[in-house]
């Protein structure tokens, strides 16, 4: 098994240029976010630019069997994680009453649930690699301000 910095959220922003930055300084690189057009726009470019090819995983991490589900993904490319970057994530904005309760749900699924149970999967790969965990967050997530309470 090859060992792989897998990173979440790598489809825009700042997932998309920590992708760079750690293909840049040799990492092989799994992409995973839901847009797999611009997951495979975002290999090629690493690719142009010598690096190999970054394993696409389209992947919607709101869903309950995510974690489980990248395994199988990244076991099929016979990839094991050293490096979990944790940086998908989203928020909504306005007032929790007024907001759909399912798109609040998931919002909490995708910001911490999904953290937790991608960061707890492959603790034992992580730990055999000597590698480790990067979580990516905002501000707006420990410090709330008017309409960004959830």
């Amino acid at each position: 098994m090859t060992p792989v910095s897998v990173i979440t959220g790598a489809s825009a922003g700042i997932g998309a240029d920590l992708a760079r930055v750690f293909a840049t300084h040799g990492h092989a690189v799994a992409l995973v976010a839901r847009r797999e057009q611009r997951l495979n726009e975002l290999a090629a470019e690493i690719e142009s630019r010598g690096g190999p090819r970054p394993a696409v995983i389209p992947l919607d991490l709101a869903e309950r069997d995510a974690a489980s589900r990248l395994d199988a993904a990244l076991r099929a490319q016979r990839l094991e994680p050293q490096y979990m970057v944790n940086n998908a994530g989203y928020g909504l904005v306005g007032r929790a009453a007024a907001l759909d309760r399912a798109d609040q749900l998931a919002m909490i699924d995708v910001n911490v649930r999904a953290l937790l149970d991608l960061s707890l999967a492959f603790v034992e790969s992580l730990a055999r690699h000597r590698g480790g965990i990067l979580n990516v967050a905002s501000v707006a997530g420990v410090m709330p301000g008017p309409g960004s309470a959830v």
